[in-house]
């Protein structure tokens, strides 16, 4: 079984497609393959599939929720440095305060984001977008290791 994220699903086409977590091109997903009920896909769900060659490339079978699968919308409080996040303390006056992410925390809501924010964005995409980002908060400090 291979893990992934709902990348987008159009329910009135029946059809959509999911990244897979350790990369590569994104995975065609039909209605027919499913074995949660259609009304739970949005993009960013954690699914757990099998990947079978198609007619037209790879496809997704026997679609399910991955172990641990929250809500596809991550709540602020995982974004430390968001405004409205709880995690964000005000300590002296102006002096912000909030947690500092290991790696692979940080590019688990960076990927998050990416799918929320953009969902047409292709896996190969998300993989390049979000590795510099990771540079980026590793040298800035936002990212421990």
């Amino acid at each position: 079984m291979v893990i992934g994220r709902v990348v987008r699903f159009d329910g009135a086409k029946g059809y959509g497609f999911i990244a897979p977590d350790h990369g590569g091109e994104d995975v065609f997903l039909h209605v027919n393959d499913l074995l949660i009920p259609e009304a739970s896909l949005r993009p960013g769900l954690m699914v757990e599939f099998e990947i079978e060659q198609g007619d037209r490339g790879l496809k997704a079978s026997s679609v399910q929720l991955a172990p641990g699968s929250g809500p596809a919308v991550v709540p602020a409080a995982v974004f430390p440095g968001r405004a409205d996040s709880p995690s964000r303390q005000i300590a002296d006056g102006d002096d912000v305060l909030c947690d500092v992410l290991n790696s692979e925390e940080y590019v688990r809501d960076v990927t998050e984001v990416l799918l929320e924010s953009a969902p047409t964005l292709t896996a190969a995409h998300v993989l390049q977008v979000r590795q510099g980002m990771l540079l980026f908060a590793k040298k800035h400090g936002w990212v421990e290791g």
